[in-house]
């Protein structure tokens, strides 16, 4: 079982303060175009859940990953999507490879104020010309001394103009592309590293996202994240974690546009009855509320896995893929039923529509989920086949 009844206070807790701290601004934040993370992310330090399954030498819980799954289905409470997303890039896209592999020097300095909610982290995988295919990145990190001199850029960095360093992925020699590159721990202060703009998005739009240049951005090699040349590995284990933690954060948010349309489409009359009682609608609403609890069995699946120790790369990609494309469906068909209403930004469901949408690209896109499926199944074409030679 993968929760139990000692999740239940931090559940209450965190369910608690989302009802007071959060949803009760999510409009504000939405039409402003971002929130406020420094102050948002402190008051979720202090509570300690910017670090549940974060080693206690550096000020987190040391729970296991059963907690952060916890957190990011409630999180999906939330009434909108980006706020959700900004906070899993502090706990599960910025730091948990820090907090694997990071010496106890670099742990102390970035990844303790992260875990404090004293600074805001960001992940600087994406570039313009390399999203979902992570090995064509081009920033460099040339070696100067006991320095790294970096320049490039990247692009979509969520939380990128708030933060006060990123997680940056970055080619550290010229050598094959799955070992030449290394995870560095950049201030955003350190100079030549330029916030070129903030992007105007179609969804997620209370998580500001900004493209990121680095000019001769001079940093210590001590800021790098275990060994050189590993930054491709430690980041595809990262991404095992922020994918999944990606489809739990969606339970909850599909659940709540499914309850928001039963409640409009009740109350809403045609022809002499409600919407709902049309039954291509409650049946459609009931067969998307199967899909939601199918996604949470494999989900909770994957969970119970990862904290056994075992690989889910498998899992984890499919729960990405079933969630993001799982999605894309729900919410259209719910806007649907909404009728003209759904075609404004004053209904729950437009904006579940446009931050949905995401789910599909960020953090690997549906494409590239199945990719990776295929080639656990050998299926992808130029590979031997199972049970070959």
């Amino acid at each position: 079982m993968l929760f139990t009844a000692d999740h239940d206070e931090p559940r209450r807790a965190l369910q608690k303060f989302i009802a007071a701290e959060i949803n009760p601004h999510v409009d504000e934040w939405e039409q402003a175009g971002i929130f406020p993370a420094h102050e948002l992310f402190k008051k979720l330090g202090d509570l300690g859940f910017l670090g549940l399954n974060k080693p206690v030498e550096f000020g987190g819980q040391g729970l296991d990953y059963s907690y952060a799954l916890m957190m990011a289905e409630e999180l999906g409470a939330i009434t909108c999507g980006g706020v959700p997303m900004a906070i899993g890039v502090q706990t599960d896209m910025a730091t948990p490879a820090l907090a694997r592999f990071g010496s106890d020097e670099v742990r102390r300095e970035f990844l303790a104020p992260a875990i404090a909610g004293d600074q805001v982290a960001c992940i600087g995988v994406s570039e313009p010309g390399a999203g979902s295919d992570v090995a064509s990145i081009k920033t460099h990190a040339r070696s100067d001394g006991d320095d790294y001199v970096i320049n490039g850029g990247k692009m979509w960095i969520t939380n990128g103009t708030q933060a006060d360093w990123i997680c940056l992925l970055a080619n550290t020699s010229d050598g094959p592309v799955h070992r030449n590159k290394s995870l560095i721990c950049v201030p955003m202060n350190t100079r030549g590293v330029q916030v070129a703009r903030k992007l105007d998005k179609l969804g997620m739009r209370s998580s500001d996202t900004a493209q990121i240049f680095f000019d001769n951005v001079r940093v210590p090699k001590r800021n790098r994240i275990g060994e050189e040349g590993q930054g491709f590995t430690y980041q595809m284990i990262q991404f095992q974690e922020e994918r999944l933690w990606g489809a739990a954060a969606c339970l909850k948010a599909h659940e709540f546009i499914i309850n928001a349309t039963i409640d409009y489409t009740r109350s809403r009359k045609a022809f002499g009855g409600s919407i709902l009682d049309n039954q291509v609608v409650h049946f459609k609403l009931a067969e998307m509320q199967t899909e939601v609890e199918l996604l949470r069995s494999l989900v909770y699946r994957a969970g119970e896995a990862l904290v056994a120790g075992e690989d889910v790369t498998r899992l984890a990609t499919m729960a990405k893929l079933k969630a993001g494309r799982l999605g894309r469906e729900l919410t259209d068909a719910c806007l649907q039923y909404w009728g003209g209403m759904g075609f404004t930004n004053e209904t729950p469901v437009s904006r579940a529509y446009r931050d949905s949408r995401l789910t599909s690209i960020g953090g690997g896109a549906d494409e590239v989920m199945l990719m990776v499926l295929c080639k656990m199944m050998g299926t992808l074409p130029g590979m031997k086949q199972k049970g070959n030679a």
